[in-house]
């Protein structure tokens, strides 16, 4: 959605130290600093409107560091979650915070991301204890001291709940210390088709109000649950439906999805099926995870653009039901899903780029789209930040007093404005 405006240049630093020259290189000079990940953001992050230069991080991709007593992990900003857990698959832990792409893990700090194990593991914002930051004039900051990873501290300012979100716009993240979970003795995955979005949601709010531990909780729309089928050879009902999983021993998962089949079936949930096998489960994930790749072949040649808010979980049906309408209103082709155990969910929308009116349409169903959700006191946006497309809901989010002090922190560390300009203020 957000065209490619690219840098003048890009550096690949080998280390900390190069990171650090850079970046006092480029200050002094008035040249903007551009971070790079991986490049999977949604909401134009990597564009350099400015010029200037792009610090792709990629190379520095070490595991610094690994506390299995600690359940604690030191990485560089090129490390993606999958390479971590990969690392991890043999020592009994892992990192549960799965956004869907294989991003960058300090991308990922910097975006604040999330995904659909956040409903019991909790987002990038808790899982994160330390980070190394590179400031704009090329200083070096341990947010939370230097090798420092405690699980909790009531000790000054938290620096490092800062950066997290910050999008680049406040430093260079080149280290992070993030919190392991430990990897579930068994896993099990059901799914049901219900005869509404209102029912499906309904079904949600009421296993969570029940306090079933599930681990995921996953929305498909039957627009999506079609193009599903379709794209990875799904044999699923063409209706509103869910993804759900559970972590725990085989007694307690048992006890588990039979709870949540008993307060599915009351919102008239069917075709309720569950699969404890490693190659079932992680079909109908990956099926999840290819959503934005099987949608966008339902109109062919069409450009993906994907928006997302959150809400409190009790007015999710209530959002839900009238996204769906609005949709129709608009004459735009979209489907909704989400981690509706959060109260997040995505629509994807697919959009001509050469089509003016369409693009209009597009953006003006974005726009009202995240006002809905500031309106039912949630956020213009759960997972994909703010960047170039989100910031006069930013202003209507948080308020006068509120931008103006986040306007205030970023003058205080970036007074030249360089570092990722044009993104969210």
């Amino acid at each position: 959605m957000h065209r490619c405006q690219p840098p003048d240049a890009v550096v690949w630093p080998q280390n900390v130290e190069q990171v650090s020259q850079l970046a006092a290189l480029c200050y002094s000079q008035g040249v903007p600093i551009i971070p790079f990940g991986t490049g999977t953001g949604l909401e134009g992050g990597v564009c350099a409107v400015q010029g200037g230069v792009c610090i792709n991080l990629t190379h520095m991709d070490k595991i610094l560091e690994l506390n299995l007593e600690d359940f604690s992990v030191v990485v560089e900003p090129g490390v993606t979650r999958k390479a971590l857990n990969t690392r991890l698959r043999d020592s009994g832990l892992w990192f549960p915070v799965d956004p869907g792409a294989d991003a960058s893990l300090c991308g990922m700090v910097a975006t604040g991301a999330s995904g659909t194990n956040a409903v019991r593991y909790g987002t990038m914002r808790e899982n994160v204890l330390n980070l190394e930051v590179v400031l704009p004039g090329g200083e070096l900051l341990h947010t939370a001291g230097l090798g420092r990873h405690f699980r909790k501290s009531a000790a000054g300012y938290n620096l490092t709940g800062l950066f997290v979100g910050s999008e680049g716009t406040l430093g260079l993240i080149t280290a992070a210390t993030l919190r392991l979970h430990p990897a579930p003795e068994a896993t099990v995955v059901a799914t049901c088709a219900f005869p509404s979005v209102r029912a499906a949601v309904d079904s949600t709010v009421h296993i969570l109000q029940a306090a079933v531990p599930v681990a995921r909780i996953e929305f498909l729309d039957d627009v999506t649950m079609d193009a599903c089928n379709k794209h990875s050879q799904l044999n699923c009902s063409v209706a509103p439906t869910l993804f759900l999983e559970f972590h725990g021993s085989e007694q307690v998962l048992a006890e588990q999805l039979q709870r949540a089949k008993e307060i599915t079936q009351d919102n008239g949930a069917f075709h309720f099926s569950s699969a404890k096998e490693a190659e079932e489960r992680g079909r109908l994930w990956a099926a999840r995870h290819s959503a934005w790749y099987a949608v966008l072949a339902l109109r062919p040649g069409c450009k993906g653009y994907s928006t997302d808010v959150c809400v409190p979980i009790s007015r999710l049906p209530e959002i839900l039901v009238q996204t769906k309408e609005d949709l129709k209103a608009q004459g735009l082709t979209g489907a909704i899903l989400g981690h509706v155990g959060d109260g997040n969910f995505h629509c994807l929308l697919l959009v001509d780029p050469e089509d003016p009116e369409e693009l209009h349409r597009v953006k003006a169903f974005s726009e009202l789209l995240g006002r809905r959700a500031l309106a039912l006191h949630g956020t213009c946006t759960g997972e994909h930040g703010i960047g170039l497309g989100k910031r006069q809901l930013l202003q209507e989010e948080v308020g006068a007093v509120g931008m103006e002090t986040m306007r205030r922190l970023k003058a205080m560390l970036d007074p030249r404005g360089l570092m990722n300009p044009g993104k969210v203020l």
